[in-house]
């Protein structure tokens, strides 16, 4: 009966083209808009106009969710709305804590950013060549600059879930801790927090040693932080693991203690 179908082919490829072209743009970029949300994005290179690369722009992070954008690696938590509309991407104001930084190069490259973000214009993701599983972004600027980064899955992207939001004081030294495989390990000292619908604590549990590590946080001894973590769990526990995995979100507050 195959060759009963032959003449319509033709009719069902004109029908298929038309379907295609009444796609809206929105509906056309919908996969690859949920690909930028599933990936971190950590800043490779910038370029000029020219396409000579630029020093001192530092290990950037941009996430895309739901309309924000959020910025890792600066001193503060900076974030802007953004809006996509085919390839093009307008970015708004730029806003962050305002944690004081004990480093001013750090601080310069922060108000760096933040001058620079809403002069985005232009994205698009590409496959490096040789590198199927990867991705890159590419920011394109309104002074002709592009910015290539390269993309890590996330963790709700690892793990398939959106995972639970935790509060976590970590105390501002290290205390030695009994590690079932590392001798003379020295584990994070970490108590729970919780806050109300209007921010306010409630309540404070109690000093625990904390085994293993948390994504994205590097701690640094004297400094006092409560972090907003997302809690996520394994599919697979490694027998010396705990079931969950700890991913920071946003450092809630930072003091160095004396």
């Amino acid at each position: 009966m195959k060759f009963a179908w032959k003449w319509l082919l033709p009719l069902f490829v004109v029908q298929g083209l038309a379907a295609c072209s009444n796609l809206s743009p929105q509906a056309e970029q919908a996969p690859q808009a949920e690909t930028l949300s599933a990936y971190h994005w950590q800043l490779r290179q910038a370029l000029d106009a020219q396409g000579v690369a630029q020093t001192g722009w530092g290990k950037v992070q941009l996430d895309f969710n739901k309309g924000r954008m959020q910025v890792r690696g600066l001193c503060n938590a900076i974030s802007a709305s953004y809006t996509l509309d085919g390839q093009q991407m307008t970015v708004g104001h730029a806003m962050g804590t305002l944690m004081a930084c004990p480093d001013a190069g750090l601080m310069a490259l922060e108000t760096r950013v933040t001058q620079r973000l809403p002069e985005i214009r232009r994205w698009s993701l590409q496959t490096p060549a040789g590198n199927a599983t990867n991705l890159q972004l590419t920011l394109g600027f309104s002074d002709g600059a592009r910015w290539l980064l390269d993309g890590t899955p996330t963790a709700e992207t690892r793990y398939g879930a959106a995972g639970e939001q935790v509060f976590l004081e970590v105390a501002p030294e290290r205390v030695p801790c009994a590690h079932p495989l590392m001798p003379n390990y020295q584990c994070l000292k970490v108590r729970t927090l919780s806050y109300n619908a209007q921010g306010l604590k409630q309540n404070t549990g109690p000093w625990e040693n904390f085994y293993g590590e948390i994504e994205g946080y590097t701690h640094q001894p004297g400094v006092r932080n409560v972090l907003r973590l997302k809690r996520y769990t394994r599919n697979q526990v490694p027998a010396d693991a705990s079931k969950y995995v700890y991913v920071l979100d946003m450092t809630v507050e930072s003091e160095r203690v004396r």
